[in-house]
């Protein structure tokens, strides 16, 4: 498997030359999103932070620093591992990305997730 190169961007900003594999990493549609308008590669909701994760963060009032601690936890699983090494076997060399609607795109899942698919082991900072 060779390095990907992982850039996060938002579903309401327009596809731009250098994405590469576009995926969505929303557990969620966006709002007012036509599909064809996010010129998708894939919808990997099986990446994403889980509903409870997400509404804490977004509805509860959960730290981001809580957040970041439990959605590694959640991608470290069984299950997030092998939908991580699945995402980073499609995205084998290429420019990876990642998609979501949430705002400010720094404090959302999608550095979490470009940090742990581009380090070679997962449950490390």
């Amino acid at each position: 498997m060779g390095p990907i190169r992982v850039q996060g961007r938002r579903v309401y900003d327009p596809p731009a030359d250098d994405d590469g594999m576009r995926v969505l990493v929303d557990r969620l549609w966006p709002r007012g999103v036509r599909k064809e308008a996010l010129a998708l590669a894939a919808w990997d909701k099986d990446v994403a932070p889980s509903s409870d994760l997400r509404h804490a963060l977004h509805h509860g009032g959960l730290p981001y620093e809580e957040f970041v601690r439990r959605y590694r936890a959640e991608l470290d699983a069984p299950a997030g591992r092998k939908a991580v090494d699945a995402l980073r076997g499609q995205a084998d060399g290429a420019v990876l990305t990642l998609l979501t609607a949430t705002r400010p795109i720094e404090r959302s899942a999608v550095p979490v997730l470009a940090q742990v698919l581009t380090q070679g082991t997962q449950g490390h900072p």
